[in-house]
């Protein structure tokens, strides 16, 4: 058995997303089948737990377009200044500084897994924030900048909006809390809320969104089951 979080948008209350770690039955192995079967797994325990009908898988193992489409690989951000587009993941990579260089800009012409994978990410000290188009920002909020990047990629792509807003939660099975910082899913979920709210009038200045994170409570897979051995 394996937890991974759901995150659930909230269009009232003093949360923009609740996040719930599920017990599932995890299907070990890298196969495209595999995490597939992993992913229904998981859905089947969300929707046995809360009811919900509606979820989506977001990553480039969902078996539905959409949760493919809005995977951080794949998902494009247009600069509407220079007219540049590339991948959050790219634009994401190629923002980090680090105590011993970046930001990486060059990582914006490359593909996704390629910035990724760049070495000088893991070579060139420890993390210690983000420069994007001249603006600096903090690892704290932990997830802020991220979710500022990730969100306002979405609200470029209206073509996804109207089907996405009829999902209930967002899941991403390669996602792990004990691994990693930033997820896709709850970044939409986040999205979600935010245009139930009509708060998207709201997110593309950094100062703006960055009061969301004052303004409401943060529920995240860091805060939930902190003995909870996750894998």
């Amino acid at each position: 058995m394996a937890h991974r979080p759901t995150y659930i948008p909230q269009s009232k209350n003093e949360f923009l997303v609740k996040t719930e770690m599920v017990e599932f039955k995890y299907h070990s192995g890298f196969s495209v089948a595999q995490k597939q079967k992993s992913i229904d797994e998981l859905h089947d325990s969300i929707q046995e737990k809360y009811g919900f009908d509606s979820i989506l898988e977001v990553s480039s193992k969902s078996k539905k377009e959409l949760g493919v489409a809005l995977s951080a690989f794949n998902l494009m951000i247009t600069d509407k200044t220079t007219k540049e587009t590339y991948s959050v993941e790219c634009a994401f990579q190629s923002s980090k500084v680090f105590e011993n260089g970046g930001a990486y800009t060059d990582l914006l012409k490359m593909t996704s897994k390629q910035a990724k994978r760049d070495e000088r990410l893991r070579n060139s000290g420890k993390l210690i924030g983000f420069e994007f188009h001249n603006t600096e920002w903090k690892l704290n909020p932990l997830t802020a900048f991220y979710d500022w990047l990730y969100i306002n990629a979405l609200n470029q792509n209206v073509q996804f909006h109207n089907e996405l807003m009829k999902y209930q939660t967002f899941t991403d099975i390669e996602f792990n809390p004990k691994k990693s910082i930033n997820c896709q899913a709850y970044s939409i979920a986040m999205f979600v809320a935010l245009a139930k709210r009509n708060l998207l009038g709201n997110i593309r200045n950094p100062n703006d969104f960055l009061e969301f994170y004052k303004r409401f409570q943060v529920s995240n897979a860091y805060q939930l089951n902190e003995n909870l051995i996750l894998f």
